[in-house]
């Protein structure tokens, strides 16, 4: 299999690092951190302005994809925004709403949606937690959140957890029980957040990026609002792509963080020589280094997979856990051999070291990956 990239995926990767080094400067990190949200949108802007924001949508709509596939490409952008730890909500966006309305939204939903996404005005994401559920490594977890007929409209009662840009979204895709079962066992439902019985509770998280918890009270979408299709297969396969999109971020923040820790070592003398020169600390990078390529390789296949339309839900859970286990031993490996400034909040390798930690436990840790994955093999040898 060639992983080489093709001009145009190396033309986004290129283009996207040149802006996010230039507009996602540490200062201008700190200073975002410092307020309410770490969301800037002058950067968000500026990507829609080249276009990146309609990578993988239809070029029909604005974006650049002619047909179908798309999804390495996005996966590009979404590795370079690891890489810079950009405050922008590209994966919340991108992976969970306009590419769920993109595949699965009829026409005039892609219409009304998907121009503003590619604009820069448009900001969606997608509920996939639901409270009270540990095992997050299911694609549509329990009946917290319901749907019934209500006239012609439907009413959302319930409530989802750790939302994604939730607090600066217009728009959240909401799985939900249908109470009836004549509709199918889960709908699907493009949920404006300015809604009445809608409240959007802003969380602190781990990496520090804008998440909320998302309560639902008598909330009431158009049938309009509904996407089409069966809705259990539908979260199925946004979760499958949300894995992929994790995978692809956590491969920029370890890549990174890898070769922040290359230079220090390279440079930094003890006892007269670099650091980088002992025998413990070359074990470990070289560890290091192999964790990463691990990640890599595993979420390019998946991604690949996608793009060609097959089946990729297996070949996701491997690429999440390794983005886990392994992007965690990263993590770890970097701040060790940085010793103490490693912790400094006022060097840039913490903020590394928070979204490996967050990007291991969203949607399924290592062990909840490997458990699902064993279980899909004893499935499919009976």
């Amino acid at each position: 299999m060639d992983f080489t990239f093709t001009e145009d995926q190396e033309t986004i990767a290129k283009l996207a690092r040149e802006i996010f080094e230039r507009r996602a400067t540490p200062d201008r990190l700190t200073e975002l951190e410092a307020g309410e949200t770490r969301y800037d949108p002058a950067l968000w802007h500026e990507l829609a302005a080249v276009d990146l924001l309609g990578t993988a949508l239809p070029e029909a709509l604005g974006g650049s994809c002619v047909s179908g596939g798309g999804f390495v490409e996005l996966g590009v952008l979404l590795a370079e925004v690891g890489w810079s730890v950009a405050p922008v909500p590209a994966y919340a966006t991108l992976v969970l709403g306009a590419d769920t309305i993109a595949r699965h939204g009829s026409p005039e939903q892609q219409r009304r949606f998907l121009p503003g996404v590619i604009a820069g005005t448009r900001i969606l994401s997608a509920g996939l937690q639901e409270p009270g559920r540990s095992d997050s490594a299911l694609p549509f977890c329990g009946p917290a959140t319901s749907a019934r007929r209500d006239g012609p409209r439907w009413r959302l009662d319930g409530a989802k957890e750790l939302v994604p840009a939730a607090q600066i979204a217009d728009t959240i895709v909401i799985p939900a029980s249908m109470d009836d079962g004549k509709d199918g066992d889960v709908g699907v439902f493009l949920l404006a957040t300015n809604t009445h019985g809608v409240e959007v509770r802003p969380v602190a998280t781990t990496n520090r990026e804008p998440h909320a918890d998302v309560f639902l009270d008598g909330a009431t979408v158009s049938a309009e609002d509904r996407l089409s299709g069966d809705g259990e297969r539908l979260i199925g396969s946004l979760y499958t792509r949300a894995l992929v999109g994790l995978c692809a971020i956590q491969l920029g923040v370890s890549d990174r963080a890898l070769r922040i820790a290359a230079g220090y070592t390279s440079g930094r003398e003890q006892f007269g020589r670099a650091i980088g020169s002992f025998q413990a600390v070359q074990q470990r990078m070289a560890d290091a280094f192999i964790d990463v390529e691990a990640i890599r390789w595993t979420t390019w296949h998946a991604a690949w997979l996608i793009t060609q339309g097959r089946p990729a839900d297996r070949a996701a859970r491997i690429a999440k856990f390794w983005a886990a286990e392994a992007g965690a031993r990263v993590a770890a490996t970097t701040q060790h051999v940085h010793g103490g400034i490693g912790i400094d909040v006022t060097y840039p390798l913490h903020r590394y070291f928070l979204w490996a930690k967050h990007n291991e436990l969203t949607l399924g840790p290592a062990p909840a990956q490997l458990a699902s994955i064993g279980s899909t093999y004893r499935e499919g040898n009976r």
